[in-house]
């Protein structure tokens, strides 16, 4: 691999990955502030919100794996300029769109291209920036612009959809996309892996297929009925698809899943608190964008101000929660995030919080800060386990369990609000309806705890031996996201 001839040429090439970054970011949550608009001019049911969101959620998940794999055989450069294309024409599709129907199409468009750019982006930082000093400031400066995203998603989505509607969320993607993709042609290198893992189509599919399935059957079952026929074969398919998921990639040398993985209670544990911890993001920005603007009647730029709070305090916290897991492992920092969203929940849940100011307030800040200090301590506990080697791998799985989290997150908790609201007095019997999606989300939050209190280190666990007998074969790393 060829890199940058100077410091101010790297400075750009990561200033081109962290915009990929950020757009992505950022769509996700100011599409969350647009929901109620784009209910009223789609005429859109609760579960079309649902999908909405999982469709870009579930392809995206699907295919981070792949992305990685792509990026190393076929050129890292030339993948990430194949995402930002296929992301900004999504995006301009996705503000055209005339139905629900097409706009779920173009949100999955969206979501192939994303799948290529934040991982495939983490690798060619890594590429760009050989110097070890050098390269942890780069991943810093990386990772702060996910915090950044949130603290201006929901301020940005307010201002454009209050001022030029909800397709202009989509409408901002296609200018930095393009600025992207020229810069990425004018500066990035070309780099490959020496040896790039085998596709593995087969695995592919099966993956895509089981959390396809498993969402749908989620969403329609509050429709056709828990017990119904059409719910219940769903679910048996679910489970026959998980199984054959498992099989197939064992007997793999190169599988797209490292299902050996999950025998490492510390990668075990990551993943588990990676799918709790974002279905409770999913679930918190879904029922309160929905309260704060068709019960409170607020428009969505006041909307966006009333998350501000939860925003804000992510941003501040991830990198305080970075300086902790360096300084005094994993386990802190996950169990006082477990706490802070637990409490959060519950104050939704048995106090009703969102129904007062301050305590709707106070609920937010601390969901914010239980959400800013969990991504680290989960990203630490799932590369330390494994050898070097295989880190990327165990990241990216890691990464990939964070998106199927925000998906059944929005699939569940959109559900358990479905089941018990009464479309014709949607306003009066919101905050009753939703009292048990907020136990889910406490729920979570004491997942969150447990899962890290007896699986997180209290201290940074030293890296194993290649060679270790415990872990599976070596394979080529993959990027994260």
């Amino acid at each position: 691999m060829t890199s940058c001839p100077s410091r101010r040429r790297r400075l750009l090439v990561l200033a081109t990955c962290c915009m990929s970054l950020f757009i992505v970011s950022l769509d996700n949550t100011v599409l969350q502030i647009a929901l109620p608009s784009l209910q009223r001019e789609l005429e859109a049911s609760l579960s079309g919100l649902q999908w909405t969101i999982d469709a870009y959620t579930l392809v995206l998940a699907s295919l981070l794996m792949l992305a990685g794999s792509m990026a190393d055989r076929f050129g890292r450069r030339r993948v990430f300029m194949m995402g930002l294309v296929a992301f900004t024409a999504g995006s301009a599709l996705c503000s055209l769109a005339a139905s629900l129907r097409m706009l779920v199409v173009f949100r999955m468009v969206q979501a192939v291209g994303g799948s290529m750019l934040n991982p495939v982006a983490m690798s060619i930082i890594t590429h760009t920036f050989t110097d070890r000093r050098e390269r942890a400031r780069a991943i810093g400066v990386w990772g702060s612009v996910v915090g950044l995203s949130m603290a201006v998603g929901p301020l940005v989505g307010g201002l454009l959809v209050e001022g030029a509607g909800w397709r202009s969320i989509f409408w901002l993607n296609v200018p930095v996309g393009l600025t992207a993709l020229l810069l990425t042609w004018a500066l990035v290198p070309e780099s490959r892996a020496d040896t790039a893992r085998r596709a593995d189509p087969v695995g592919q599919i099966l993956v895509m297929a089981l959390l396809a399935v498993l969402t749908y059957t989620i969403i329609q079952a509050p429709e056709h009925g828990w017990a119904s026929l059409t719910t219940v074969l769903p679910a048996c398919l679910v489970l026959a698809l998980a199984a054959a998921v498992i099989g197939y990639e064992l007997r793999r040398e190169e599988p797209l899943i490292e299902v050996r993985f999950f025998r490492s209670p510390l990668f075990s544990g990551a993943c588990v608190n990676a799918v709790a911890a974002f279905a409770t993001l999913g679930g918190f920005l879904f029922l309160t964008t929905l309260y704060l603007q068709n019960v409170r009647s607020l428009n969505a730029l006041h909307a966006g101000l009333w998350l501000l709070p939860m925003a804000v305090m992510t941003f501040l916290c991830a990198p305080l929660s970075g300086h902790l897991v360096a300084r005094r492992g994993p386990r802190l920092p996950m169990v006082a995030a477990g706490c802070a969203i637990a409490a959060s929940g519950t104050l939704f849940a048995a106090f009703d919080g969102q129904t007062r100011t301050w305590t709707l307030l106070v609920g937010c800040a601390v969901f914010g800060i239980g959400f800013g200090l969990v991504n680290a301590p989960i990203t630490n506990t799932a590369v330390s386990g494994m050898p070097l080697a295989q880190a990327g791998v165990a990241s990216s799985l890691a990464s990939t369990c964070r998106q199927t989290g925000s998906a059944l997150g929005v699939a569940v908790i959109g559900a358990v609000l479905a089941s018990r609201i009464d479309p014709g007095a949607y306003a009066d019997t919101f905050t009753a309806a939703a009292r048990p999606a907020w136990w889910v989300i406490a729920g979570c939050g004491l997942a969150v705890l447990t899962v890290g209190w007896f699986t997180a280190s209290g201290r940074t666990p030293p890296r194993p031996a290649p060679d270790a007998a415990a872990s599976p074969a070596p394979v080529t790393p993959l990027s994260s996201s």
